[in-house]
């Protein structure tokens, strides 16, 4: 659709809404927000007038059919929003539709909005608001019964708020039934929201289902709630790919496998260190995080180990944690994953970035994030968090468990390697009776690197790579096969002689 042919957007400033909405709500329309219990539709309603209010000056009315307005003033305060002051200056309104439990019954037929209907256009004539909210119209729509009068009822009150120029929010309950209620035809655009439960674990969407004549992005999008700002939503399937790239290299901290990725990790690349348990992939996070220039900050997530752990096991490899955090160049945040959704998760990580200003940040292990996460979450948050550090050209490292002791895959090698720009993978390698460890980079984008797979070791200085295991195969399956000396000297011949005649 062209941009001439497009209607006039009003944005409502709720982090990764305008995004996927294409700008905002459709202006001077009416919008059903529908959804089951828990769903934070009465948080939406409120935020589009706080958000309106903060950051364009615009007043907003909340018309209330449930709940009083003290009981709503008293829920969305909680969230930060200082609605007593805004009330106070005028930019903010409560008009109660409520029918509470002293009011006499309504005989069904004889419930009319024509009063209500004026108190709400008096109340946007006498603040000027431009944005209107109305939770929750189910509560209004028992006093009809009849689908024919609701309909009738519901269109109503659609023109009328388009009447009085406002663009407006209408909150509903939705039991997640196959038909549609009737409200969501009567309405210009509907919204869907679902706090649903998979696996054991609740999941926050929303889904734009339909903008009458305007564009909107496609799908469910995760959000959460955050406790001093309400609903952010994490738009991945709308994140551009403009991210900007670098050919300035960095260190890994391991001088060793510097030259095996060409000379080290490029300075806005996002890393994939995947391995067993016990082969050294903290290490290699704890050397990545000691390798800080003059200029650089370290910013390190544990979801497996705790701070004196940590500290532990770096000094035990020759790096003092404490000494770095002192003077300001590392931060360590560690916390058990089962504390928060993903969702939350990622904003902790994003509010820390953007506190810290990291220039690196190591994430240790995604594969604890794995266990409290559904396939579909987990892809979500890594891909949100590689966009994000990839946006803010700040190198990354992952580090990931693989679930055998000798290869194999893990959900974040088979679904985010396409998003990493490197994959380095740690492997014990059984020779002889003896468990040695190999390491090989699988990938590095936009690099040559070697391709052999590397025996090291890890000692009190750290971990040092030695030359290539050449008479072990089926290392990264873990399905080895040892060749004896007379078959390495027939290929070693082989090649010679394909080299002499290419000559």
């Amino acid at each position: 659709m062209s941009a001439s042919r497009e209607l006039k957007r009003l944005k409502t400033y709720i982090p990764g809404f305008d995004l996927i909405s294409n700008g905002g709500l459709p202006a001077g329309r009416t919008t059903l927000v529908s959804g089951g219990p828990g769903s934070a539709k009465t948080i939406l309603a409120g935020q589009f007038l706080a958000e309106g209010i903060k950051h364009a000056n615009e007043a907003g009315c909340f018309v209330t059919f449930e709940e009083k307005p003290e009981d709503i003033r008293r829920n969305l305060s909680s969230l930060g929003w200082e609605i007593a002051k805004w009330e106070a200056e005028g930019k903010w309104v409560f008009v109660d539709g409520s029918l509470h439990p002293k009011d006499e019954p309504v005989t069904i037929g004889d419930y009319d909005l024509g009063g209500l209907m004026a108190r709400i256009d008096n109340a946007v004539r006498k603040t000027g608001a431009r944005r209107v909210s109305l939770d929750s119209i189910g509560a209004m729509l028992i006093q009809f019964g009849r689908p024919t009068v609701i309909r009738r009822e519901l269109y109503r009150v659609a023109w009328q708020l388009r009447d009085m120029n406002v663009t407006s929010i209408i909150t509903a309950e939705h039991a997640g039934h196959a038909e549609a209620p009737v409200e969501e035809y009567v309405t210009d655009n509907v919204i869907i929201l679902r706090n649903t439960l998979e696996d054991e674990k609740r999941r926050r969407t929303l889904e734009i289902l339909k903008f009458r004549g305007a564009s909107h992005s496609r799908g469910e999008f995760p959000f959460t709630i955050s406790e001093d700002s309400g609903i952010i939503l994490l738009p991945l399937s709308s994140i551009e790919l403009r991210q900007k790239s670098s050919d300035k290299r960095i260190t890994s901290g391991i001088a060793e496998l510097d030259n095996m990725c060409g000379g080290g990790f490029y300075r806005d690349s996002v890393v994939l260190i995947s391995g067993a348990t016990g082969t050294g992939k903290t290490l290699t996070a704890t050397g990545f995080l000691a390798a800080l220039g003059e200029d650089e900050r370290g910013l390190l997530f544990a979801f497996e180990e705790s701070r004196d752990q940590l500290y532990r096991n770096a000094l035990g490899w020759g790096v003092d944690f404490p000494k770095l955090e002192g003077a300001g160049r590392l931060r360590i945040v560690c916390e058990y994953p089962e504390v928060a959704a993903p969702e939350d998760h990622l904003l902790r990580i994003k509010k820390h970035i953007e506190e810290f200003q990291p220039t690196r940040v190591a994430v240790d292990s995604l594969s604890a994030l794995e266990r409290i996460s559904t396939p579909r979450t987990f892809r979500e948050f890594v891909l949100a968090l590689t966009s994000y550090l990839k946006d803010k050209q700040i190198a990354g490292l992952f580090t990931s468990t693989t679930p055998s002791l000798l290869g194999g895959s893990t959900v974040t090698e088979a679904h985010i390697s396409s998003v990493t720009d490197s994959i380095i993978l740690l492997r014990y390698v059984e020779a002889f009776g003896e468990m040695r460890r190999g390491i090989a980079v699988l990938k590095m984008r936009g690099s040559q690197h070697d391709r052999s797979i590397r025996e090291y070791t890890i000692d009190s200085h750290g971990m040092h790579v030695g030359e290539p295991f050449r008479s072990i195969s089926g290392i990264l399956s873990g399905a080895f096969t040892h060749s004896t000396t007379s078959e390495l000297q027939t290929l070693e011949h082989l090649f010679d002689r394909t080299d002499a005649e290419d000559v």
